[in-house]
């Protein structure tokens, strides 16, 4: 009567943990999607960011060295990078406005196109688009009232994103031991996917980055050498762009030769399409070079993985993911394998 007394107590007891287990992940899962891609920032940043952390653990305590690196990161990337998107914006700003002041009318546009032998009507193109060109503008005049409008939430998900880095810093071992533990997977299971994992978020995170990096530097070099204004817009615009699958530096060189060639400047709009064509086509040796030859993303999941993430998580959906669908392979890869071998012992 005893034991089955206690059966009973154990199996009410498993009952309701696991109730209260439900829904108190269902509420914290709630809380944290107000704030995710602010989290995804913070979870992208401390992986990054990880190795120096343990480099400086070994002089300092793990609080301290948190705080240390997050300092560092702020005046050593951020306002760097601050400074060249203010540059970058201001250097976009001048080129609208040299185009307005008429370096680059439409009159100067269809006379470089007479000159070979094409006649193109700008007053009718206008005529007959202006609806959809007005369309547009206004878009973009409410798209950016809303992103000023959206300010003051932006501040309050960064501040999210450095309390999150902190901790995830600080404790980040603690909290990968308390998730294998809580996870019911076997250990040797847990560090095949952990090992997958990080081939998956280097690939997309850092070797991505790189690779755009290197990609943008090249071009902006190309840019500043036939002397198009606005070298600085023009190599960030590269860099983001590049990040993007199917696009790349080519969104750049291509627009910016047909500017070269409506100002009158064929030989340089000649020499930048050849030079652009190369920087692009080195795209087809630094990714193998940079990321590595496993490939732990195939193109189909580099391209879904960006541009679905970019709709479900925001800008950081660039790197999220290709490493959620990536991830997503791994765990049924390795679910079948599991299947395979218990279906055989």
């Amino acid at each position: 009567m005893t034991e089955q007394g206690d059966r009973r107590r154990r199996l009410s007891d498993n009952a309701g943990l696991s109730i209260l287990a439900a829904v108190s992940s269902v509420l914290a899962a709630l809380l944290v999607l107000t704030q995710l891609q602010y989290v995804l920032l913070a979870i992208v940043l401390a992986y990054v960011l990880a190795p120096a952390q343990r480099r400086l653990e070994r002089r300092m305590r793990s609080d301290t060295a948190a705080l240390t690196l997050i300092s560092l990161s702020v005046f050593l990337l951020f306002i760097p990078v601050a400074y060249v998107l203010a540059v970058a914006i201001q250097q976009g700003l001048g080129l609208l406005t040299a185009i307005q002041e008429g370096n680059l009318s439409p009159d100067t546009i269809q006379e470089q196109f007479e000159t070979i032998g094409y006649v193109i009507d700008f007053e009718l193109l206008y005529a007959t688009y202006q609806e959809p060109i007005a369309t547009g503008l206004q878009r973009l005049a409410t798209g950016a009232v809303t992103v000023i409008g959206g300010l003051p939430g932006v501040l309050i998900g960064l501040t999210v994103t450095v309390f999150v880095l902190f901790a995830l810093l600080r404790d980040g071992d603690q909290f990968v031991t308390w998730l294998r533990s809580v996870v019911p997977v076997s250990d040797r299971v847990q560090r095949e996917l952990l090992g997958e994992l990080d081939t998956l978020m280097w690939a997309s995170v850092i070797g991505n980055v790189a690779v755009a990096g290197v990609q943008a530097v090249l071009l902006g070099i190309g840019l500043a050498l036939v002397g198009m204004p606005g070298v600085v817009f023009l190599t960030v615009a590269t860099f983001i762009l590049t990040l993007l699958p199917l696009v790349g530096a080519f969104g750049v060189w291509l627009p910016v030769s047909g500017y070269l060639l409506a100002i009158g400047r064929p030989l340089a709009a000649a020499l930048l399409v050849v030079y652009g064509s190369v920087v692009s086509a080195s795209d087809l040796y630094l990714r193998p070079a940079i990321i590595n030859r496993s490939g732990a993303l195939n193109v189909a999941t580099i391209v879904v993985g960006i541009f679905g993430g970019i709709v479900l998580f925001g800008a950081i959906g660039l790197f999220v993911g290709p490493v959620v669908l990536g991830g997503t392979k791994v765990a049924l890869d390795q679910f079948a394998r599991e299947q395979m071998n218990s279906t055989t012992d």
